[in-house]
C-alpha cells in the first residue's frame, strides 16, 4: 500500500498518474461524489476490497497525521501487505500558488491549504510505515523519489 502524505496541490495526483497509475489501484475521497456520506469509511473499504484481492492500492489525500494514515497501515499488515508512505514535504506558497490555478471542485479554498498545513506531520518508520519515501518535483515536470526512513526487517513479524 502506498499512503501520500502531503498538502493539497503538492504532486500527490500527478505523482500517482506518472509512477503508479496502472500498477496500483487509487483510492481517493476526491473521487467519490461531492456529497456522499462517509467517505472515511467508504475509503477502508475500499483499499480493504483491494488488499484482500492482492491488489497494490494507493491512497491519495493528504492524510496529514497519524489518525489518518494508522488505520490504513493497520489494514495493509493485517492483510500481509507493506504499507509505504510517499511524504511530499511541505510548500504552503507553492501549494497555494497551484492550487489558484485549479478550476472548479479541484480548487480548494485557501483555508483548506492552510489547516492541513497546521495538521501535517512527516510520517516515519516509528508510525508502522515500512518504509517512507520523500518526493519532490524535479524541475521538468517529473519528480525525484529518495528512501527516507525503513523499518527493521521483520518488524512487524510478518517476513519482510
Amino acid at each position: 500500500m502506498a499512503v501520500f502524505v502531503g498538502l493539497q496541490a503538492s504532486g500527490k495526483s500527478t505523482f500517482y498518474d506518472q509512477r503508479l497509475s496502472g500498477r496500483y489501484a487509487l483510492v481517493s475521497k476526491d473521487l467519490f461524489p461531492r456529497g456522499a456520506r462517509n467517505k472515511q469509511r467508504r475509503q477502508m473499504r475500499l483499499v480493504e476490497e483491494h488488499l484482500a484481492a492482492g491488489r497494490p492500492v494507493a491512497v491519495d489525500n493528504t492524510n496529514p497525521s497519524p489518525h489518518e494514515w494508522v488505520p490504513l497501515v493497520e489494514l495493509a499488515h493485517a492483510h500481509g501487505a507493506t504499507a509505504t508512505a510517499y511524504w511530499f514535504p511541505p510548500d504552503v506558497a507553492g501549494s497555494l500558488r497551484r492550487n489558484a490555478a485549479r478550476e472548479g471542485r479541484d480548487r480548494v479554498p485557501d483555508v483548506g491549504v492552510l489547516a492541513t498545513s497546521r495538521q501535517l506531520r512527516e510520517p516515519s518508520a516509528e508510525d508502522g510505515f515500512d518504509a517512507v519515501h520523500e518526493v519532490r518535483f524535479d524541475g521538468r515536470g517529473g519528480f525525484e523519489v529518495r528512501v527516507r526512513d525503513q523499518a527493521a526487517p521483520d518488524r512487524h513479524g510478518t517476513g519482510r
